[in-house]
């Protein structure tokens, strides 16, 4: 069974940022990715998250509507819908 995939769609990019809304079905992943920009998150909805970081150490994340949080550059991990609904967030990336 193959896994499904997040759904990235790049709203803004310019020079200064690139803004990406991300549609998560129940189950689906971003795949292992690391950030090479600060980055700010923007839940649309309450729901948890799946992250798996370098040693595949498994943690949830709970999210909230509309509370948005940063990371600096250099996060590494996956991403995984922990609902059995779609999720969505708004991803801010400053270059």
């Amino acid at each position: 069974m193959t896994a499904k995939n997040a759904i990235p769609t790049i709203q803004i990019d310019n020079q200064r940022t690139r803004v990406t809304e991300w549609r998560f079905p129940p189950g689906a992943a971003t795949g292992w990715h690391r950030h090479d920009l600060d980055y700010v998150v923007t839940p649309m909805s309450d729901g948890q998250l799946k992250i798996v970081d370098g040693e595949g150490t498994e943690t949830i994340a709970e999210l909230s509507k509309g509370q948005s949080y940063f990371r600096e550059a250099g996060v590494e991990h996956d991403v995984i819908n922990a609902n059995n609904f779609e999720f969505v967030f708004v991803e801010i990336e400053f270059k």
